[in-house]
C-alpha cells in the first residue's frame, strides 16, 4: 500500500518571486551569446539530432538565463528542459542503492530523460559540492538518497537555482520536499519484536550513520521495541557504521571480542548484515545456532537459501519509480505543496534468525 500526505511549502527568498521568462528575447539574441549559429539554436529549440550533448546542454542553459521561450511549441516537451535528472546516492557498493539507481535510469529513459549519477560517500562536503555540479550543469530536476540529517547546505543549492528535488529513504530536518521511503519506525520495530519472539535477550544494534533519517529512525525503534519488552540495548551494543559490508565486519569485530558478546545482532542495513556474519564465520560461530543476525532492506540475494537472512523487504522498484513521479510532476507543473510517499514494507523470514527453514520444493 501507498499512502500519501500533502505539506504546504513554505517560500524561501529564492523561489518567492520567480521572473516570468521574456518572450521578446530572440534566437539569434541566444546564438550570439552562446557563441553558436541560430541554426544550432533551432536544432536544440526543435529537438533535431546533430548537436553534441555539451552544446544542447549550453544553449539550453544560456536561453533559460536569458528568459528565451521559442513560439509555437504548444503542447510539445518543454525545449528549455535539459532533459537530465541528477541522482545523489550515498555509495554504490550497497546493492540497495544500484538498485534504485537501476530503476530511476529505467524510468527516465521512458521519459525521454539521462541521469547523472553521483556518489557522497556520506561526505557533507562531497553532497555539496555535487548539489553545486548539478546546478551548474542546469539539471531538470534532482532525487536524493543521500540527504544528511543536520545539513541543508546542498538543498540550498537546488533551491536556489529553483531546482525541484526529491528526497528517497532519508532527508533533511531543515529542508522540507517530497519524500519516497518506508515507515522505518513500524518496519524496525516489528523486526526486532520478531528477534525478541526468538527469546533472545542479549542483543546489538548496527545501523548506518546516524546522520541518516532512516538509519536514526531505525536505531531508535530497536531500542524502544526491545526496552518495551524488558531487554535493554547498553551504549556499547549499539553501533552505527557505513552503510557496507565492511561496515558491517568492522560493528561485528568490536561486537564479537568483548567479554560479553552479543546472542543476537538487528542490523539497519542487508550489507551491514552481511558483513557481520561473514566475520562471524570467519571466527567459526554458526548462524543462527551462535549468533542469529537480522536486518532490514529486503535484498534479493540476501533473501537467497545461500544467505537466508531475515530482513525487511523495501519495495526498491516502486520506491525509485514514485520518486521520479514526483519529481517530473515538479518539474511539469510546479507546485507550492510538497508529496509524502510512504511505501508498505513486509517482513521475510529467513534462517539468520532462528527460524526453520521452508521445505524444499517437490
Amino acid at each position: 500500500m501507498t499512502g500519501r500526505e500533502t505539506a504546504t511549502a513554505v517560500p524561501d527568498e529564492a523561489s518567492a518571486h520567480v521572473p516570468a521568462r521574456l518572450s521578446k528575447v530572440s534566437a539569434a539574441a541566444v546564438a550570439r551569446a552562446c557563441g553558436v549559429s541560430p541554426a544550432t539554436v533551432s536544432y536544440v529549440m526543435n529537438g533535431r539530432p546533430g548537436v553534441s550533448a555539451e552544446t544542447r546542454r549550453h544553449v539550453v542553459k544560456i536561453a533559460n538565463e536569458l528568459g528565451f521561450r521559442p513560439a509555437g511549441h504548444g503542447n510539445l516537451p518543454d525545449p528549455l528542459l535539459t532533459r537530465v535528472v541528477g541522482l545523489i546516492l550515498p555509495n554504490i557498493v550497497n546493492q540497495m542503492y544500484t538498485g534504485w539507481a537501476q530503476h530511476v535510469i529505467t524510468a527516465t529513459a521512458a521519459e525521454g530523460f539521462e541521469v547523472f549519477v553521483a556518489t557522497t560517500q556520506d561526505d557533507p562536503e562531497s553532497l555539496a559540492q555535487i548539489a553545486s555540479t548539478l546546478a551548474a550543469r542546469n539539471v531538470d530536476g534532482v532525487i536524493i538518497a543521500a540527504a544528511l540529517r543536520e545539513d541543508s547546505r546542498a538543498l540550498r543549492t537546488l533551491r536556489q537555482k529553483r531546482i525541484p528535488y526529491v528526497y528517497l529513504s532519508r532527508r533533511s530536518e531543515h529542508s522540507p520536499g517530497d519524500f519516497v521511503g518506508i515507515d522505518d519506525d513500524a518496519a524496525a520495530s516489528a523486526l526486532m519484536s520478531h528477534i525478541l519472539g526468538h527469546g533472545y535477550t542479549e542483543i546489538a544494534t548496527v545501523i548506518g550513520p546516524r546522520f541518516s533519517t532512516a538509519s536514526l529512525a531505525r536505531e531508535q525503534a530497536f531500542v524502544r521495541t526491545a526496552a518495551a519488552a524488558g531487554i535493554s540495548i547498553s551504549g556499547d551494543r549499539k553501533i552505527s557504521t557505513r552503510l557496507n559490508s565492511d561496515g558491517g565486519l568492522v560493528a561485528a569485530e568490536k561486537l564479537l571480542s568483548s567479554a560479553a558478546p552479543p546472542r543476537a545482532i538487528v542490523c539497519g542495513s542487508d550489507e551491514i548484515a552481511i558483513g557481520v556474519m561473514e566475520h562471524a564465520l570467519s571466527l567459526g560461530l554458526r548462524i543462527p545456532e551462535d549468533l542469529a543476525v537480522a536486518a532490514g532492506d529486503g535484498l534479493p540475494h540476501s533473501r537467497s537459501r545461500l544467505i537466508g537472512l531475515t530482513t525487511i523487504v523495501q519495495p526498491v522498484k516502486k520506491m525509485a519509480e514514485l520518486a521520479f513521479d514526483l519529481l517530473l510532476d515538479q518539474i511539469t507543473t510546479p507546485r507550492s505543496t510538497y508529496a509524502h510517499e510512504v511505501c508498505g514494507h513486509r517482513l521475510h523470514l529467513g534462517t539468520s534468525c532462528g527460524c526453520r527453514p521452508d521445505p524444499p520444493a517437490t
